[in-house]
Formats: structure tokens, C-alpha cells, sequence
């Protein structure tokens, strides 16, 4: 492999080129933890209308999803660095594809649980990809570049979650029997027109209640047939992630970062206790927490509220997840002319807007506020991670990467609250009265306050340091 090159000019291009084809092959990995990612979301809303459980039930799906980075951050880390990157990529995609396999078993035993494991094994993998990328991509040239080459690499992450949330909207959602289940229902009972579409949504539920105890067998060929919609897509990526798998092992790939001494746990530890890092690790677990929530529940908001059909309500996710990728690119621009930090604050400020919009705003310009916040959210994970990181070496930056994947357990831990606060009651204002669905999206509004205030403190410790 080439040296680096240290010239003026190599330090100013984002990606050197001794590593356009690596950076390509890495890149490619961020779209496909992406598709994971966002055709999982709409599951959450379909579970609880083919297994017939609560909002807080149904949510158990993130709780799975996200749990996995939990539990492998730090074992995924430490295994990256007593081997190497590419190591770390190799067995992610493996777990990846069993993950995504295990929904063959769980459709054909009608097993919500086993769809949850399977789940959870799969982001086993993804904790894998995503310690051993986001470093990896850091440190494929000059730190003056790492920042911009994260987002530029990260701007490809919504391609995939774009592709998941097509896949789900075309072809999971309006094949489920289910669905035509509830659209028959509503178009048997014309007064439903009249009514609020909060109201509709109960009692077209509590008529799909009363089919499944009095008609079983023809329920449960509903659901068996509803699984096996939901499992086609996880077989078919999980033989696409075995053919990357196999280009990987094949492929040369640079190892910038591999170690054999021991860690040194503690001055490892002196060098993370800082207020970037840590404050970094803590903005991170409420920035998932608030993307996750608004992606997972803008199909419950728009049915919910609106009236809107499962696949018309993800037709709003996809048109939130363009917007998103389209930001991507325009901020990662931006952030040639402003420091991360100072941007991740005003980003955070109009999410939290956005989302009091959502809260307060009736009809559909409530659903566009939501919408909208996907604006605001595009640059926040790769920006976090770029600060937090910054100034670590490659080998620190393996196991400093797995406490900000781990932070992404408040994916977990949020949107299951989200759901405990949607089961419940509204919300009487005076004269306003919010339904729970707009009550539930107050805890967004609390994580961009957080994410806030680590943006623009992280700016002016930064302004300091370069002015002492």
C-alpha cells in the first residue's frame, strides 16, 4: 500500500487515492446496515396488527433491533482491534445473513419471539459493521479530512434505509391480508367518514380482535400468510450480504490500524474522559432514540391521526428519508464553511421545532412537520461521531467507536417508552386536547434538547482550544 501522502494538497482531499477503492467497498456496507435499519421500522406497526399486541408489545421489535448493538459494541471493538477492520466486517456480514435467515424459522412457527432473536443476531452484525466502519473510514487519510469523509461515506447510509423503506411500502405493507382486512372494514361502515380517524383506528381494531376469536382457522391463515410476506425480504438481502461477504474476503484491504500490544485499559480510559467523548456517547443514545422514534412511528401518526392506509403513512416515511438523504449532502457541504459542532446545534434546534409542530399542528401539516425533521436529523450521527473521535488514534478510535455504537441502545429504550405513552391516554391543554400518539412525541422533542446543547457546548470548547 501506498504512504500516506503528506503534501498541502493530499491533506485537503477527502479521500486519497490509495484508498478510492476500500473507501468504495466500505462505503457500500453503510447502505446496507441502512436497509436493515428502515425496513425493520414499519414491522413495529404490522407486528401489532398480525399478532394482535399493544403498542409497547409491538415496539419490542426496536427493543430487539437496537439491543443487539448494546451487547456486541464492546465485544465487536475489542475483536476489531486484536485483529483488524477488514476482521471485524468478515464476521459482521456473517451474522448479518444468519440473522436475517432466522425469519424463515419464525415465519413457519408463527413465533413473534424467534423473530426476535433474529433480529437481535442480526444487529449483532451490525454492531460489528458499524465499529469496524465508521473508524475505518475515519482513518483512510488525513485527519484534517476524517469529518467530511464520515458524513461523505455516511451520506450513502440512507440510500439503503430509502431502498428498505421502498421494499416495505411496494411490497410488504400492501400485501398484507391484514391490511385488506381493515380497508374492508372501514368501507362496510360508511359512518366511519364522519368520524375522527383516532376513533376509526380503535374500532376497526377491536373488529379485527373480534374476527380472530370467531373466525380462528381463517385468521390464522391471515397471519401465516402475512409472515411469509415479511420474510421474503430479509432471505433476499440476507444472499445479498453473502455476496458481499464473499468480495470482502477476496479483496485486499489496508490495515490501517492493526495492534498486538495489550490495552492499556487505563490510560485508554484517561484519553476517552473528556467532555467530547463522553457528552458525544450521551448525544449519540438520544440522537437514535429521536430518529428511531420518528421514523418508527410517523405510520402510526399518519393512520392514526389522518386515516392514512399502512403503505400511504410509509409512502411519508420514504418522502422523510429523501429529504434526509438530500440534506445529507447539503450540510456535509455546509460544514466546509462551519464548525461541526456550531451546525449540530442549529440542526437540533429546528428538529425540536419540527417536532412541537407534529405535537401542536393538526392535520397534514402536522404529518409534513414530522416529515420535515428528517431535515434536521440528516447530518447528527456522523457528526457526533466525527467530534467525538476526534484527535484519537485509529487503534483507540476501535474501542472509543463502541461505546457511540453502543449508544445506539437508545433506539432500544425510546421508542419503547414511546409506545407505554401512545397505549395510554391524551393530553387536555386548556382548549387543545392532544391524542397520545402527539403526547408520545413530546420525548423527541426532550432528545434534540440534549443534542443540542452537546453542538453548541462541543463548538465553544473547540473555539477556546484554537484560540488559547
Amino acid at each position: 500500500m501506498k504512504p500516506i501522502e503528506t503534501t498541502p494538497e493530499a491533506k485537503d482531499r477527502v479521500i486519497q487515492p490509495q484508498y478510492v477503492y476500500p473507501f468504495i467497498l466500505v462505503t457500500s456496507l453503510f447502505a446496507l446496515w441502512g436497509f436493515a435499519n428502515d425496513i425493520t421500522n414499519p414491522l413495529v406497526r404490522a407486528f401489532k396488527e398480525i399478532f394482535l399486541i399493544s403498542n409497547a408489545q409491538s415496539s419490542l421489535v426496536q427493543w430487539a433491533f437496537y439491543g443487539g448493538y448494546a451487547t456486541m459494541a464492546i465485544p465487536a471493538a475489542l475483536v476489531i482491534r486484536k485483529l483488524s477492520f477488514k476482521s471485524g466486517i468478515v464476521i459482521g456480514l456473517a451474522l448479518y445473513a444468519t440473522g436475517a435467515l432466522l425469519t424463515i424459522p419464525a415465519a413457519a412457527m408463527v413465533d413473534f419471539n424467534v423473530f426476535l432473536i433474529g433480529f437481535y443476531v442480526l444487529t449483532f452484525g451490525l454492531a460489528f459493521l458499524e465499529t469496524s466502519a465508521n473508524p475505518y473510514i475515519l482513518s483512510m487519510g488525513s485527519p484534517e479530512t476524517a469529518t467530511r469523509r464520515l458524513n461523505l461515506a455516511q451520506a450513502f447510509n440512507p440510500i439503503g434505509s430509502l431502498s428498505g423503506m421502498l421494499v416495505a411500502s411496494m411490497f410488504i405493507l400492501p400485501s398484507l391480508q391484514v391490511g385488506e382486512f381493515r380497508e374492508a372494514e372501514k368501507a362496510q361502515h360508511p359512518e366511519y367518514a364522519t368520524m375522527l380517524p383516532s376513533e376509526v383506528d380503535g374500532l376497526v381494531t377491536n373488529a379485527l380482535e373480534t374476527f380472530a376469536k370467531t373466525n380462528v382457522a381463517e385468521h390464522q391463515a391471515m397471519v401465516v400468510h402475512d409472515l411469509g410476506v415479511v420474510k421474503f425480504p430479509y432471505v433476499v438481502i440476507a444472499l445479498i450480504v453473502l455476496a458481499v461477504l464473499a468480495v470482502f474476503i477476496f479483496s485486499k484491504m489496508p490495515d490501517t490500524g492493526h495492534e498486538e500490544e495489550k490495552i492499556e485499559l487505563s490510560s485508554l480510559v484517561m484519553r476517552l474522559c473528556n467532555f467530547h467523548y463522553l457528552g458525544g456517547v450521551v448525544a449519540q443514545a438520544f440522537y437514535v432514540g429521536a430518529q428511531i422514534m420518528c421514523w418508527t412511528f410517523i405510520i402510526h401518526y399518519g393512520m392514526t391521526l389522518i386515516g392514512l392506509t399502512a403503505a400511504q403513512a410509509q409512502n411519508y416515511n420514504i418522502l422523510a428519508m429523501g429529504i434526509f438523504l438530500t440534506s445529507r449532502f447539503i450540510c456535509t457541504f455546509i460544514l466546509k464553511y462551519l464548525n461541526p459542532g456550531l451546525l449540530l446545534g442549529i440542526l437540533a434546534i429546528g428538529g425540536m421545532a419540527l417536532t412541537l409542530g407534529a405535537i401542536f399542528i393538526q392535520g397534514m401539516l402536522g404529518l409534513y412537520c414530522l416529515v420535515g425533521v428528517s431535515a434536521c436529523m440528516s447530518l447528527m450521527f456522523p457528526t457526533i461521531y466525527g467530534i467525538a473521535l476526534d484527535g484519537l488514534s485509529a487503534n483507540d478510535a476501535k474501542l472509543g467507536s463502541a461505546g457511540l455504537i453502543f449508544a445506539i441502545v437508545g433506539g432500544a429504550f425510546m421508542p419503547r417508552w414511546q409506545g407505554s405513552l401512545i397505549d395510554g391516554s391524551g393530553l387536555e391543554l386548556g382548549s387543545i386536547t392532544l391524542e397520545p400518539i402527539r403526547v408520545s412525541f413530546i420525548l423527541p422533542v426532550l432528545c434534540f434538547i440534549v443534542v443540542a446543547l452537546y453542538g453548541f457546548l462541543s463548538n465553544r470548547i473547540i473555539r477556546k482550544c484554537y484560540s488559547a
